[in-house]
């Protein structure tokens, strides 16, 4: 290098060969992929192989295939010049993953909307009428009364409240890590095992017969007839699925106001008690204040999943008997009713309505990680 004469930021490192050597591996790389798909497109079309054996070339392909990418680009971009390098090189990593999400959730929303504007074949455009069926049909009528009554007032006030006084009350056992154990454990289970489970909890027999769910066994040996709780109590029987989701989400409710409880200072919460504050007014005066930014988070997260609620309805009553909500009136009309642009209308109102609260959330936990 000649004294007194500078680099140029702009040709740092520049390898023009390595650079075609890389762009060589990547093209081989993505031939590689695509014939590892193509491949197990058709063993599986054919049933060629058997379905260990495919699985096990799929994972390898997959795994290998993302690894290569990774490898290969950054290969690529490291024999790029040095402002040119500084510049692709986060996006070599955010890369594959836009693009994926892109194509596995942007594309199909497009296409849902498209479809929500055509007839029951998706061959004839009929405008709107999707969308004033939506709103104007018993079922979808049923749909957001359930939605936003039962599961999104009750479900999320109930996770919230439940979740809120379990949190304070644990941290003042000396039982903690027993108590929460036992409250979050229903997190690890899906919403299809908690149905199973509840339908044995609800299950009714007809008076004289043996009954074999626990709640009706329960009611029978205190002298009462055994009831059909999700069945024909209606509407009430909304909130025996409400139930469901709340001791499933109290866990999870409860775990992340423990952690905001933890955060507030010990000694703020001494001086209120030696100023002779009780311990309810410490929580109305001091707590509840204090951990307001997380308690509007977990509200809204129980918000959307109590808008996307699916699973808990499909396996307890199948959307009949009056429990009907949004996403199984998605699938009914276009899966088992084949009526492809009434329920694409169903779904994208499902997701305007979505779309906000996911937003709210998200700047709330913006504004936390800010303080």
């Amino acid at each position: 290098m000649t004294p007194g004469r500078a680099t140029s930021p702009s040709s740092e490192d520049f390898n023009p060969g390595r650079l075609v050597i890389a762009l060589g591996l990547f093209a081989l790389l993505v031939l590689f992929i695509w014939g590892g798909f193509v491949f197990l497109r058709d063993a599986q079309r054919g049933d060629t192989l058997p379905k260990l054996l495919t699985a096990a070339i799929a994972i390898i392909w997959g795994v290998g295939g993302a690894a290569g990418t990774f490898y290969t680009l950054n290969m690529i971009v490291e024999q790029m010049p040095g402002n040119v390098r500084r510049i692709l090189l986060p996006y070599v990593f955010v890369g594959p993953a836009i693009l994926f999400l892109g194509w596995a959730l942007f594309f199909p929303t497009i296409r849902t909307f498209y479809l929500s504007f055509l007839d029951a074949s998706s061959t004839n455009f009929v405008g709107i009428d999707n969308y004033l069926a939506v709103f104007t049909e018993r079922s979808m009528q049923t749909a957001f009364r359930n939605n936003i009554f039962f599961w999104m007032i009750f479900g999320t006030a109930g996770c919230v409240v439940a979740g809120l006084i379990i949190a304070v009350l644990a941290d003042r056992s000396s039982f903690e890590t027993l108590a929460k154990s036992l409250i979050f454990m229903p997190m690890a289970i899906s919403f299809v095992g908690a149905g199973v489970i509840w339908r044995f909890i609800y299950y009714y027999s007809p008076p004289g017969q043996p009954q074999i769910g626990l709640l009706n066994a329960l009611v029978t040996d205190m002298g009462f007839p055994p009831q059909a709780w999700t069945t024909l109590l209606q509407p009430q029987n909304n909130f025996f699925l409400v139930i469901i989701l709340i001791w499933m989400q109290t866990g999870f409710a409860m775990v992340i106001f423990s952690a905001a409880i933890k955060g507030i200072p010990e000694d703020v919460l001494e001086a209120a008690r030696v100023d002779g504050a009780n311990e309810i007014q410490i929580f109305w005066r001091i707590m509840l204040p204090a951990i307001q930014g997380t308690v509007v988070t977990v509200t809204t997260t129980i918000l959307i999943v109590t808008l996307k609620i699916f699973d808990i309805v499909i396996v307890m009553t199948g959307g009949q008997y009056g429990t009907n909500v949004i996403a199984v009136e998605f699938y009914r009309q276009y899966f088992s009713n084949r009526n492809f642009g009434y329920g694409s209308a169903v779904a994208i109102v499902l997701l305007i309505a979505v779309i906000p609260v996911m937003v709210y959330n998200l700047r709330q936990i913006r504004k936390q990680e800010v303080f």
